[in-house]
């Protein structure tokens, strides 16, 4: 059984070998900055697996083409670092916009339900949330299919199904009944999303 040292020795090779096409002295600097992180990550939470701290690294692959990316555009001097100490690619659009782009149009669409354009605009905006999400570095990937799935592609199937089968809740408290779970639908996934966000 490898200990918690191999374990580490083998995440530094691998990042290391990965990173073969970045400059020498740049891959030295990467693979101590990750070494300290590992050492500070151990001193301050002892109880912590080294599986989990090695985890919230990264995949060696992504530390390799980031740093691979920084070297080829010039920024050696200094690259911009994420909370782990490796190269980080940084978010331009704040983690907030996408969550609002997918759940304040619906709040819209169902307060103004007469106005044609109120539902186009839903719809858009809907759309550019879901990209701006899956685009984010943010979230995990599976942080992102979840949130494409619940607020996006779920809603609007349900919201389709209703109006072309003429399954639409029919009188003021169904229909109230429906939008207020979708609704709750949307505000449980836009705050699991800000939860668990990455910095």
């Amino acid at each position: 059984m490898k200990t918690s040292a191999d374990l580490v020795r083998d995440y530094l090779s691998t990042v290391e070998r990965e990173a073969s096409a970045v400059p020498a002295d740049r891959r030295q600097e990467l693979l101590a900055d990750l070494a300290e992180h590992i050492e500070v990550t151990r001193a301050e939470r002892p109880g912590a697996a080294i599986g989990d701290v090695l985890a919230e690294l990264g995949d060696p692959r992504t530390i390799a083409a980031t740093a691979l990316a920084e070297a080829g555009s010039g920024a050696l001097g200094a690259p911009a670092r994420g909370a782990a100490g490796a190269p980080a690619r940084r978010g331009k659009v704040h983690p907030l916009v996408p969550l609002l782009m997918l759940t304040v149009p619906y709040l819209v669409s169902t307060a103004l339900p007469h106005v044609p354009a109120a539902g186009f605009c839903s719809s858009l905006f809907r759309v550019i949330g879901a990209v701006l999400l899956c685009t984010s570095v943010h979230w995990t990937s599976v942080q992102k299919t979840t949130g494409v799935l619940l607020t996006a592609v779920l809603p609007t199937v349900a919201i389709s199904i209703w109006v072309v089968s003429g399954a639409a809740p029919s009188g003021d408290v169904p229909a109230l009944l429906a939008n207020l779970a979708m609704l709750f639908l949307l505000t449980a996934t836009t705050a699991w999303l800000w939860r668990t966000r990455r910095a």
